[in-house]
């Protein structure tokens, strides 16, 4: 986690000052040390309407108003509150989630597991009061719009609508192990496309690994399937002779991008399944594996934007998030213990 504080006035005014220089996001933060995300909330906190002295509306940051909105905040959060006692909690939680996407239950952990990390604290919450207090808005910079899932919340009940199948172009799903469906053995993997606004050409080819929930993400030119052969190529010869124990199965989606199965199958020394067309249920691995990413890449994001560096960063965080699904342990330390 990347230490944290609270904006100061200072910094307000130097954000201000980088705006009308024509500075980004990403510039302002590196110049105050915080992520690109955090310049982006204060200043859409910060930005007000108001009739200047030739009676022109004008919309623009302000400083002084986002500084004393921050104080009355701050005054506010002090008080009867459990957690108002206890600051340095408050923010090392705030920052935890904000700052590095961990869940509310997987910050509530690491701080009460890592007295070496952050240090003790005095006051202690459970996930209930933590998500009350949120709800609240008693944090500065968490909103339940920020979190990637709000709770536990009851999952409401769908009704699956029943479609005629799609003779699928391979092995169908249904007909894997119980081992292998019931996320009982390492080596088993599912695979998707997370694409580019529309007009864009760029994609990024996902896999997920059921147990460990170790995340790929490579950027590709497009979705073709000479696009996603050429990537498992180049992972295969990554992972060498090591590579049909790591890559046993490849689950994915019926699409025309993976009709080279035969291709994939016969290259790579792998068994290739394909999930039902309209039952993304069956990929649930990965399509919550995608909601993480897009906490990174939003919908609407032009891929052409994107670098390799970036994605290999996204990959690095996502693979180093405790989860609560693997006893808050992270993907990557879950998955070396089975190749090691």
């Amino acid at each position: 986690m990347k230490g944290y504080k609270h904006l100061t006035e200072f910094d307000r005014n130097k954000i201000a000052r980088m705006r009308k220089e024509g500075a980004t996001m990403r510039e302002i933060g590196a110049a105050l040390h915080v992520s690109a995300a955090t310049v982006c909330r204060e200043i859409k906190r910060g930005t007000y309407t108001y009739m200047n002295a030739d009676y022109i509306e004008v919309t623009e940051y302000i400083p002084e108003r986002s500084q004393a909105r921050y104080r009355a905040n701050m005054a506010a959060k002090g008080g009867p509150l459990k957690i108002g006692s206890d600051r340095r909690y408050a923010e090392t939680l705030e920052a935890l989630i904000a700052d590095d996407n961990y869940s509310p239950e997987a910050a509530l952990h690491e701080i009460e597991n890592h007295p070496e990390k952050y240090g003790s604290f005095e006051t202690r919450i459970c996930r209930q009061t933590l998500y009350a207090y949120i709800d609240k808005g008693v944090f500065l910079r968490l909103t339940n719009k920020a979190l990637p899932f709000k709770g536990s919340r009851r999952k409401k009940k769908t009704k699956h609508v029943q479609r005629a199948k799609q003779q699928p172009k391979g092995e169908s799903i249904e007909k894997c192990p119980p081992e292998i469906d019931g996320r009982q053995e390492f080596g088993h993997w599912e695979m998707d496309l997370v694409v580019s606004c529309r007009g864009g050409h760029k994609c990024l080819l996902v896999l997920t690994e059921r147990v460990t929930r170790m995340e790929v993400i490579r950027l590709i030119r497009d979705k073709s399937a000479a696009s996603v052969v050429r990537a498992l190529d180049t992972m295969e010869r990554k992972w060498g002779t090591r590579f049909p124990q790591v890559f046993q199965s490849i689950t994915m989606d019926n699409g025309s991008e993976f009709a080279c199965h035969e291709k994939i199958a016969k290259a790579l020394g792998t068994t290739v399944y394909f999930a039902d067309s309209y039952a993304s249920w069956q990929k649930g691995a990965i399509e919550n594996e995608n909601k993480l990413i897009r906490q990174y890449i939003p919908k609407g994001t032009d891929f052409r934007g994107l670098s390799e560096k970036y994605i290999k960063e996204v990959q690095y965080k996502i693979n180093r998030r405790p989860r609560e699904m693997i006893n808050f342990s992270t993907p990557k330390k879950e998955f070396f213990k089975f190749i090691s």
